[in-house]
């Protein structure tokens, strides 16, 4: 497949949460970045699916401050320098400011772009298909038009939005007669009989230059707000992001703008919204399963299981969802498994840890594994990437006692400096700032346990 014109950029609106994926996907640890199918995470496999035909320079990718480190890892991970790439946002504020945002950065040094815009967390089965139609809609693009692709439906969902196609414009695509929200079962089975409605799929196509005219025309105030912003702060802060209003790109532009076309297509997407919508998509066994993990399935047919820490064992299950984590574990029918936004709504009104984050908690030095914390202890596994270091702050009050488990550390401190391999240990109970530096070419690991002098005062608490 040869690559497009050095003109067309791709960029991936990677801000999502995904709750209805909980409770693997979760706040700090969105659906973006799980390695639901293989070996990649989904930002990988689409930032992999669209390298085939854009130069993976000319991808960027918006995500949110507290997904930076760990998308810019994703990247590295796939050989793709993260730098210059990704635009952060400091806070969510919807796909018209996170899409405006991409383009006024992409416009500073290149002109009248065609932008190619892709959720970061959608699949696609028939490859050649999508380039085909990607290189229809880039055309579409340099005429002028803002381009959408329309998923033909092949059954009646009502999870998904559909946009309403007209006449012929140019090279398949149909002008756009309306947008819909989603429809109950018997609307949505109207659709699908109709033949001219289209699953709306979030991906878009347009010159920089046209979607500025139509966010000049249509939200100005908008455009003016996000040209300040970005003039005045070479960082952008939360204070100033959080004036934008909370706005889809279906309501700032595409249902106002006379230049919108729809590009039926049928490449076997997905956007992975839900359980049932993965369960889908991925390939089944002979019982029509689909199980991941150490699972034991006996008399069970047409369920989605996925284990991540323990044994799962089933009896006599169908049609079922069973989904474990290290803390949670979610057991639904499959056709109604999106219900667990609602769950996830609960646990966030109940102040739960659980809907925002896993016990393994990423950072820019490497990751935090919460093994076990009780009122005076907590024992955690820190993993520490090669050539970065993490700082500890230590007082009298409490005693760390750091076991290495695996490569070698260099221990840097106000009093001293000294190094701890694999099977050594070390107690601190001084105050101060200790740094734990990875001077090597792999990961390290360290098992710390903090004891709290309460506990230290109080044996009979041992007994």
């Amino acid at each position: 497949m040869p690559d497009l014109k050095k003109n067309v950029y791709a960029v991936l609106l990677a801000g999502g949460s995904g709750t209805r994926l909980w409770p693997v996907s979760r706040k700090l640890y969105p659906k973006q970045l799980v390695k639901f199918i293989g070996k990649d995470s989904l930002v990988q496999s689409t930032i992999k699916r669209l390298s085939t035909v854009i130069s993976p320079e000319r991808i960027k990718i918006v995500c949110g401050k507290e997904h930076f480190h760990e998308t810019a890892r994703h990247m590295a991970e796939i050989g793709l320098r993260p730098e210059g790439k990704i635009i952060c946002e400091p806070c969510g504020r919807n796909t018209a400011p996170a899409l405006l945002l991409a383009v006024l950065n992409i416009l500073k040094s290149k002109q009248n772009s065609v932008l190619c815009v892709f959720p970061a967390d959608h699949v696609i089965r028939d490859t050649e298909s999508f380039y085909n139609k990607l290189k229809s809609a880039v055309r579409l693009a340099e005429k002028g038009y803002i381009v959408t692709f329309g998923i033909k439906p092949n059954y009646p969902e009502t999870g998904y939005g559909y946009v309403e196609g007209n006449g012929e414009i140019f090279d398949g695509a149909l002008s756009i007669k309306r947008f819909v929200e989603k429809p109950d079962k018997e609307t949505a089975k109207k659709y699908v009989k109709a033949g001219n409605f289209f699953w709306n799929s979030g991906m878009f196509v347009f010159t920089g230059s046209v979607m500025i005219e139509e966010f000049r025309k249509y939200q100005p105030k908008l455009l003016k707000t996000m040209e300040d912003i970005i003039s005045k702060d070479s960082f952008i802060t939360i204070d100033n992001y959080k004036k934008l209003p909370d706005i889809s790109i279906d309501y700032a532009i595409m249902e106002n703008t006379d230049k919108g076309v729809v590009l039926p297509s049928d490449f076997g997407w997905s956007d992975i919204g839900s359980w049932k919508s993965l369960y889908d998509f991925l390939p089944k066994d002979k019982d029509n399963n689909v199980i991941d993990g150490d699972v034991i399935a006996k008399d069970t047919k047409n369920c989605f299981i996925m284990g991540r820490d323990r044994l799962i064992a089933t009896n006599h299950l169908d049609k079922i969802v069973v989904v474990e984590t290290p803390d949670s574990v979610f057991v639904s029918d499959l056709d109604n498994s999106r219900d667990v936004k609602s769950i996830v709504n609960q646990l966030k009104g109940k102040g739960r840890k659980e809907y925002k984050k896993h016990k393994t908690v990423y950072h820019q030095w490497g990751s935090l594994t919460v093994l076990e914390h009780e009122d005076d202890i907590k024992v955690e596994r820190l993993v520490i990437y090669p050539g970065l270091n993490l700082q500890l702050k230590v007082d009298n009050l409490t005693l760390q006692h750091l076991i290495m488990i695996k490569g070698r550390a260099k221990l840097i401190s106000e009093m001293q400096t000294g190094f701890l391999t694999k099977g050594e240990s070390k107690i601190i109970s001084d105050n101060g700032t200790i740094k734990i530096d990875n001077p090597g070419k792999e990961p390290i690991s360290i098992i710390s346990i903090n004891i709290s002098s309460t506990f230290l005062r109080n044996p009979e608490k041992i007994l």
